[in-house]
């Protein structure tokens, strides 16, 4: 029996939404193409314990996070990022992979789903052993100087933050997404920021900030992997950020089925083939349990 597709007249807000179907639509999507083209958000690590930055309607659930312009040209910026990333990364680093990414695994080995260009920076895809994986906004477990380009394992420069603020102390609030905390805004001009150990240079988590171009073999890789590919789906994303919803209008332009699995509405309801509206770590189990 075919799924049923359903068609919507307008989204809530007056605007183009997408078909809406279940999920057997989904598995006879995934069955019909050979290589699938995989965009995930931040949908797929709500689940391991990872905040989110938007809600279903792609509002900001928190404060917005420090831009790029700011990180080079401010040491006061920096020394806040630091502060918080103090607190916020032993969490992050703690995150276990969830039953969607250990699914989207399962889809990959069985040749279900190809390639996986994740907008996170929790490395969760990579540790569930996903056998393709492109960070598309970086890494937060490394760290590069950006005076002489050396790398440092985040966990390395933990031991000298802790090593350096032994006798400092934040309040924290709250903790957001991609392992930052809300701190006591009187507490963190106390931090002490470790320098890199090769130049005594300027250390950057290596992650896309907001405001950062993504670096051009990124770009050539994801531009490659969608050559290659044959349609697109995308999970747990609000397609809200720029470089995933250009992902989206160039496999529509090429004429490439794009299919959603995402709670509330995408920024790319028009070019999408159709949507399944649901929890993508849910649904992804299903659906691996259905194709494997």
């Amino acid at each position: 029996m075919t799924p049923t597709i359903r068609i919507p007249e307008m989204g809530a807000d007056g605007g183009v939404a997408a078909p809406v179907a279940e999920l057997p639509a989904l598995a006879e999507f995934l069955q019909a193409h050979r290589r699938v083209l995989v965009l995930t958000g931040a949908g797929c690590s709500t689940g391991s314990g990872i905040p989110a930055y938007r809600d279903g309607e792609g509002r900001w659930l928190q404060r917005r996070p420090i831009l790029y312009p700011d990180f080079i040209a401010s040491a006061a910026t920096r020394r806040r990022y630091w502060a918080r990333s103090y607190f916020g990364w032993p969490a992050m680093s703690a995150a276990s992979p969830n039953a969607g990414h250990l699914a989207l695994g399962r889809l990959a080995r069985s040749g279900r789903v190809g390639t996986v260009v994740t907008q996170n920076v929790d490395g969760l895809h990579r540790r569930a052993r996903q056998p393709s994986v492109v960070d598309l906004h970086g890494r937060l477990d490394r760290v590069r100087c950006l005076d002489c380009g050396q790398i440092e394992a985040r966990d390395a420069l933990q031991l000298r933050l802790v090593a350096l603020n032994e006798r400092w102390s934040g309040r924290v609030l709250g903790f957001n997404a991609d392992g930052d905390a809300e701190l006591d805004a009187r507490d963190w001009p106390g931090f002490e920021v470790a320098s890199c150990e090769g130049c005594g240079g300027r250390l950057k988590p290596e992650a896309v900030f907001f405001g950062e171009s993504i670096p051009a073999p990124t770009r050539a890789r994801v531009a490659e992997e969608l050559k290659q590919a044959d349609a697109v789906m995308t999970v747990g994303s609000s397609l809200v950020v720029g470089s995933a919803f250009r992902l989206v209008r160039e496999a529509a332009d090429r004429g490439l089925p794009v299919a959603a699995l995402n709670r509330g509405r995408t920024r790319a309801e028009r070019w999408l083939h159709f949507k399944v509206d649901a929890d993508c770590v849910t649904a992804l189990d299903r659906l691996a349990s259905m194709l494997t």
